[in-house]
């Protein structure tokens, strides 16, 4: 494909200027906007139906970004980018925070279901889905890691607590891949409300928490319809939000060890809850 001549040289280009902007969130919630770098998050968002506002493509090597994504089934090259960019190789790199930058950066639209709030209220449209749902995570790579795997695990339905960290953070984006832009998230103002609500459902929701009572994962007899509550990294669950669930979850571990990473350990608990019916 023909690139435009014009070759962008300045860091106070509108674009470059928006691009980079789009590290804030603030920024990426005023504007409707994000950002992904790297070749596969360009592919994962065409081929799930984001619309590409432009991309910006590293003046050195943008050919070879065009023929590799070219090969690629369903993305078509370039084609679905709303406007094509060519920038200065110094001026790329000083937008990108990737070690081994690809030469592309997407600029795309919010997805707007990743907004939206799940009305769980005696909805029978729920009944037997498999829900996660995340209180206060800070770290957007833990957000990320977590919801590529609950895609793995077939989750059906993610609710993160309205302090987690942003599903838009490049981070988040980086860690999560494709998965998601398609799978249904919403944030809430309450995740103890969330849980009352799917417990008033027909579904049981465990706190995956250290208790006196907290149920070993390998002994719990878990069924299809049956949601987990994962929590902050490093002060887990809120009482609230532990009292208002079926029970609590515990990992087994050898001793010695006080607990596993909140990515690590939510991968255990969705493997379980997988196996038994999910």
């Amino acid at each position: 494909m023909q690139f435009p001549e014009e070759i962008i040289t300045s860091r106070q280009n509108r674009y470059v200027s928006e691009c980079a902007g789009l590290s804030d969130r603030k920024r990426r919630d005023a504007s409707g906007l994000f950002r992904a770098d790297g070749l596969k998050l360009y592919a994962e968002a065409v081929l799930r139906g984001v619309k590409i506002a432009y991309v910006l493509l590293r003046e050195h090597g943008g050919a070879e970004v065009a023929q590799t994504l070219s090969k690629m089934p369903g993305v078509g090259g370039l084609s679905a980018a709303g406007r094509i960019l060519v920038v200065k190789d110094s001026v790329f790199d000083s937008l990108t925070s990737e070690k081994s930058p690809e030469g592309i950066i997407t600029v795309g639209k919010h997805i707007d279901k990743i907004h939206d709030f799940v009305t769980i209220n005696n909805n029978t449209a729920f009944e037997g889905e498999f829900f996660v749902l995340l209180e206060s995570l800070q770290d957007p790579n833990n957000v990320g890691t977590i919801l590529r795997t609950c895609a793995a695990m077939g989750v059906d339905r993610v609710i993160l607590s309205s302090d987690c960290a942003d599903l838009y953070h490049p981070k988040t984006l980086r860690a999560a891949m494709g998965p998601l832009f398609s799978l249904p998230c919403s944030r809430v103002d309450s995740i103890p409300k969330a849980v009352e609500a799917l417990r008033r459902t027909g579904h049981r929701v465990f706190a995956a928490a250290l208790s006196d009572d907290a149920l070993s994962l390998d002994s719990a007899k878990l069924s299809r319809g049956d949601c987990v509550v994962i929590g902050n990294e490093g002060h887990g669950l809120s009482q609230e939000t532990v009292s208002c669930c079926d029970g609590c979850l515990k990992i087994p571990m050898e001793s010695g060890v006080e607990s596993l990473n909140a990515s690590a350990a939510a991968a255990v608990l969705l493997w379980n809850f997988r196996c038994a019916g999910h």
